[in-house]
């Protein structure tokens, strides 16, 4: 393996044309704040008199490392697939080692204050990468992140460091804070959610995966004993959360959309009847975007003996939590009903540029996890210690910008683009499955790995899938389509190889291939 030197990216002698003037600009540069935008830094470099990199740098010539084997067909879920009528585990492509890219971190020159040489070497550095971020955001499909958004009026509060250390509710002696509002987006959600202000207790996380594990936490803290039923396409933070926990778990069977089953549920329930039941609804599964039916898991447990005191219910919202509220006639996640915690991402559908959450659970629950802690004058009941007081902000802001009326419209032009790529994917020839209430396109996998990762497809098994974004628009998807549409004419040479079959994961009414056409 070759470790990549970052010192080579430039010639040996391509700072040192930097002219005394840029010196002079760049000692005054040095001593700025480093919270400085990175904008700034580049606009105060003027980097359009330093010499750039050269246009052909491709800094995959300096790895080595073979991409990772290719997956070979493989079967569902479950992680196995067949081979001579045995069944083995299924492989698992796995991204490059990044060691193999790093950009170590060197000591400056004693000189370097004067000469200027570091901070117009790392300019270059963070001017590239902005380049190749901006390459890689033009062909991301797979990952349900919105990046269509901008936050420049925010940049003024990037100087300071701003943490809601412990309980959004309480202040912690430390004062630069973000909680004011912080509170303002946890009581919107809340209203979202149909839980009063008295009755609700919330704070935004740092992702998706910390609000699956608080609110698993709780259930678990309510019914210290409880066994935790999950779908078997819920998220892997949910089966972290059981492992963390050390909690009984039972995996429950999906149907092929994706959404739990609930006979094989209720016949998980019945072999624990004598224990509290703590379980996970998918409001959108990660791969599928199939949404659990809230109301039949409620009625599922009901009928198996389970009172509304002996169960918790936690909903997953990360992605399509924010999104059913604004469509019509979807079924609704409400307080009203007797779940315990909602939790949707910040990062996602609102479109915050960092990973962020918001969790929300009934008020009567959090005591049973709280701790008042002197060192900070107020009362610990998050997972996270620290936490960045920015992610309120970017929050706050975009929903003041968007309201209710401007989600509505883009969760609107999310489905409508979703049901074009359905189509024009079938069109093709190709098989395709979209749930009602979802804006995740399943198709079958791509045979060759880079055209995976140009788009940055999300792959599981034999299929793939495109999360229709609201950054995602009509043009995109036809480079896509048509592009995919050219690679499988080299893949299955014109139709002389037949396209596997996907019936088993997106069943036989979506699976184009010879058997199922």
């Amino acid at each position: 393996m070759v470790i990549w030197n970052p010192s080579s990216w430039l010639p040996q002698n391509h700072i040192r044309r930097v002219s005394t003037s840029h010196q002079t600009q760049l000692r005054r540069l040095h001593q700025k704040q480093m919270a400085g935008s990175i904008g700034m830094m580049l606009r105060d470099l003027n980097l359009e008199t330093v010499e750039s990199l050269p246009e052909d740098f491709d800094p995959t010539t300096l790895i080595n490392d073979p991409l990772p084997p290719i997956a070979n067909d493989a079967s569902h879920i479950n992680g196995v697939k067949s081979i001579n009528g045995k069944e083995k585990p299924r492989e698992i492509v796995l991204g490059r080692n990044v060691h193999t890219t790093c950009l170590e971190v060197t000591e400056p020159d004693a000189d370097d204050e004067v000469t200027g040489e570091r901070e117009a070497y790392m300019a270059s550095v963070l001017a590239r990468y902005r380049k190749s971020l901006l390459e890689r955001t033009k062909h991301h499909l797979g990952y349900p992140y919105n990046l269509d958004f901008d936050y420049g009026a925010l940049s003024q509060l990037q100087h300071f460091s701003i943490n809601n250390l412990g309980d959004p509710f309480i202040e912690s002696n430390y004062g630069v804070h973000s909680r004011q509002f912080e509170v303002g987006v946890l009581d919107w959600f809340a209203r979202l959610w149909e839980l009063e202000k008295n009755e609700y207790w919330g704070y935004i996380t740092n992702c998706g995966t910390e609000g699956n594990l608080h609110g698993i936490l709780v259930g678990r803290e309510v019914f210290p004993d409880g066994i935790l039923y999950a779908s078997c396409e819920s998220h892997y933070s949910i089966f972290k959360a059981a492992r963390m926990y050390r909690m009984d778990c039972e995996k429950v069977n999906t149907l092929v959309s994706g959404e739990i089953d609930c006979e094989d549920f209720k016949a998980k329930l019945c072999l624990h009847k004598d224990k509290p039941a703590i379980i996970n609804v998918n409001i959108g599964t990660t791969v599928k975007g199939a949404v659990d039916d809230l109301d039949l898991v409620i009625k599922t447990l009901e009928e198996t003996g389970f009172t509304h005191d002996r169960f918790y219910i936690h909903c997953d919202g990360a992605l399509f939590g924010l999104m059913m509220p604004f469509v019509k006639l979807a079924p609704k996640v409400s307080f009203k009903k007797p779940i315990g915690s909602v939790s949707v991402s910040g990062h996602k559908f609102v479109g915050c540029p960092m990973p962020c959450g918001v969790q929300i659970t009934r008020l009567e629950h959090i005591n049973a996890l709280s701790r008042n802690v002197e060192y900070l004058a107020s009362r610990d009941a998050t997972i996270m210690g620290s936490r960045n007081g920015h992610a309120p902000l970017f929050l706050w802001y975009t929903l003041n910008r968007k309201g209710y009326r401007g989600f509505q419209k883009e969760v609107q032009k999310c489905l409508r683009n979703a049901h074009y790529l359905k189509g024009r994917l079938t069109s093709a020839g190709i098989g395709a499955m979209l749930n009602e209430l979802s804006s995740t396109v399943v198709f079958e996998r791509p045979q060759d790995e880079e055209f995976t990762r140009k788009w940055q497809l999300a792959c599981q098994g034999s299929i793939a899938h495109v999360v229709v974004m609201p950054n995602i628009t009509i043009d995109k998807l036809d480079d896509f389509v048509n592009e995919l549409i050219e690679k499988r004419a080299i893949w299955y040479e014109n139709g002389k190889l037949q396209s596997p079959c996907v019936a088993s994961d997106i069943g036989k009414s979506n699976c184009l291939c010879v058997l199922h056409k």
